[in-house]
């Protein structure tokens, strides 16, 4: 009989975010940072701070005239 040992398998994230108009209807590519982070808690609230962050730096005036808003996305990345 032989017992299986089971590696517990460690979910790490990288975070990507999305510029998107509303008014042109198009996204452009989605920028891919380079933190890891240790779990989905944390690469969620970078993934706000970071949005609005994006949203301060294009400005109010951009941001109306443009429809301009934010997606971000927490992707997993699997390792042992």
């Amino acid at each position: 009989m032989g017992s299986k040992i089971k590696v517990k398998e460690i979910m790490k994230y990288i975070l990507t975010i999305t510029l998107c108009s509303l008014v042109d209807a198009t996204c452009i590519q989605p920028h891919i940072f380079p933190d890891v982070y240790e779990d989905l808690y944390n690469c969620q609230l970078a993934g706000y701070q970071k949005s609005i962050e994006k949203i301060e730096e294009i400005g109010n005036d951009n941001v109306n005239k443009h429809g301009i808003y934010t997606k971000f996305a927490c992707n997993n990345i699997n390792s042992t």
